[in-house]
């Protein structure tokens, strides 16, 4: 039934690539209205057609878009994308996975969240549900992070949506072989250099 949409989906938002388990569940789950996955894990999955935030800016104004070193940055923010495929709003920021080629397959994809500084942190969890679940784990009134995570866990297993793991300590470090922030970093500075603003 939601085929179609699940693939326009991953052109869209993942170049195409198959969507992982969870976030299948969760797109379906936010289409057909069921809001309990968006109310646990305070996702909205971007609509058809919505900006990239490392792509939007209608914010500027016009001076700011004709600045030199704004421009260095828009550049190198277009080239980030290509490799942070920013699927939902996350609170005041976006979820996403870091997709850098050099990034170890056996991995799998690493879970990142981007603030409106264009500042990524990679997030603990193999999946986006366990990174999400891990991030709010660390916010919730439980006595700490693992008890607050182990409710998340089954609380989601009941729903429908099991991690893969329910001990916070299992999920594994947040790292990345390439930093998204000195990835970008870099851009700027390349495109600074081309642009012979050194």
């Amino acid at each position: 039934m939601h085929e179609e949409r699940l693939a326009a989906f991953s052109r869209e938002r993942l170049d195409g690539r198959p969507l992982p388990a969870d976030l299948r569940t969760l797109l379906v789950a936010q289409w057909e209205g069921r809001d309990a996955f968006a109310r646990l894990l305070r996702f909205d999955f971007f609509a058809p057609g919505e900006v990239h935030p490392l792509l939007d800016t209608d914010y500027l104004s016009e001076a700011e878009l004709a600045d030199p070193e704004m421009q260095c940055v828009n550049a190198a923010a277009a080239q980030l994308a290509e490799h942070l495929k920013l699927v939902a709003r996350y609170g005041h920021n976006w979820i996403g996975y870091w997709l850098h080629p050099d990034e170890p397959a056996d991995r799998g994809w690493r879970p990142v969240e981007l603030d409106t500084e264009f500042s990524v942190r990679v997030l603990p969890g193999r999946t986006l549900a366990e990174a999400a679940a891990a991030e709010l784990a660390d916010h919730q009134d439980e006595p700490d992070e693992r008890a607050g995570y182990a409710a998340l866990a089954a609380e989601l297993a009941r729903l429908g949506l099991p991690l893969g793991t329910r001990e916070y300590d299992a999920l594994g470090g947040a790292e990345a072989r390439v930093d998204p922030d000195g990835f970008l970093e870099a851009l700027v500075e390349a495109e600074r250099g081309r642009r012979g603003l050194h």
